[in-house]
Order: C-alpha cells, then structure tokens, then sequence
C-alpha cells in the first residue's frame, strides 16, 4: 500500500514539477533554449508517468493507446506534407525526430492528451459517443490555447503565421474518432493522474498567453 501511494504521489510531484521548472525555465533568457530542447523528454516522461499509474497492464492498453497515436501520425503527415485535416503547417526543431515531417513526440501527445481528455470526459458523459466528443471538445480547446505559444517554441507553424477555422474543425473531429477508438477498451487509466496531466499542461500554456 505504501508503494502505491508513494508512486502516486511522487507521479503528481513530477507532473508538476515539469510543469513549474518548465515555465520558469522557458522564461529565463539564458536558459529557455534548453529547457524548449527538452520537450520531447518531459513529453514522453509524462506519458510514461501516465501508464504507470495504470492498476493493471494488459495487451488491450497497447492497442487503445496505439489507436490515438497512429490516427494522430497519419493526419500530421496528411497537413505537413499535403495541406489536408488541419491546414498547411511544418513543424519546427523543438519536438525532436520526424518521420515524414512528423515529430514521433506529437504522435505520442496525441496518445496521452487522448487518454487524460477521456478520463475528464467520463465525468461529465457515461455514453461513450457524449464522452468522445467531451473529450474531442477538451483536446480542441486545448489546442486553441497552445497554438498561440507554437511558433515562439519552434513547436509548429501555419503558412502565413494564420492558424485556420480548418484546424480546429480538424482537430474536433480527428479527436472525436480517436477517442471512439481508444474509449472503446475502456481502459482504467489513474483519472486523477489524467486531471493533473491536463491540468497541468493548461495552466503551462495559459502562463504563456500572458508572458
């Protein structure tokens, strides 16, 4: 029991931790390069922080994660190389190793940003259809918020430094459909590891809105 407990609350210490040493970090002129630079290991650390904190491992976790991830992948490569889903963008170096133009990391933020938005989606929506498009909803609004910060993080950019109507309505509905797939498995993921991810990760891009 103690290793549990100890695991979780060391799980939210981290979440915020990256998250507060993250802003102050960005934020400092002599440090902010490197801290940027190291997105892809809080990403993938938090994603890790995530499944660890899931009670019981099992092949379908896999394959529910995977759905997200791989639906993420194929419309990234569609809008970076043709325009399609969400509008005419590249990415930029800060999300580390690209497969087609497409970070890896953004692949696995469309995994973890699925499972946390569908743990608070839960809690407003049992039918799975109502969740998916909370969640869809959640993962839009989100978006919203970090495409202000994109640009100055060398995260992504719109051509025409524009972000498009086309990119929302994009993100809705690309989100809708992975959240039909991965909600499916109804995995028991730890939903208030998912509300400290989530809420975490706004409140980092909200301080940005602002500084």
């Amino acid at each position: 029991m103690f290793d549990k407990k100890f695991k979780f609350y060391f799980s939210i210490f981290l979440i915020w931790l990256f998250s507060v040493s993250g802003v102050f970090g960005i934020l400092s002129p002599e440090h902010s390069e490197w801290f940027l630079s190291m997105t892809p290991l809080n990403l993938l650390l938090t994603f890790v922080i995530l499944v660890i904190n899931i009670e019981a491992l099992t092949p379908k976790i896999i394959i529910a994660l995977s759905i997200p991830f791989f639906i993420g992948f194929i419309t990234e490569a569609l809008g970076v190389n043709y325009g399609l889903i969400f509008g005419s963008y590249a990415y930029g170096e800060n999300l580390g190793f690209k497969v087609f133009g497409v970070p890896l990391m953004i692949c696995v933020n469309w995994a973890l940003l699925t499972a946390v938005t569908a743990d608070v989606a839960k809690c407003f929506g049992k039918n799975i259809w109502v969740s998916a498009f909370i969640g869809g909803a959640l993962m839009t609004l989100l978006d919203l918020l970090i495409e202000v910060s994109a640009p100055r993080f060398d995260f992504w950019e719109f051509e025409g430094g524009i972000v498009p109507l086309q990119n929302y309505i994009g993100w809705l509905v690309t989100a809708f459909i992975a959240h039909l797939g991965y909600q499916y498995f109804n995995i028991k993921t730890n939903k208030s590891i998912s509300w400290h991810i989530l809420i975490s990760i706004a409140l980092f891009f909200a301080v940005f809105l602002f500084f």
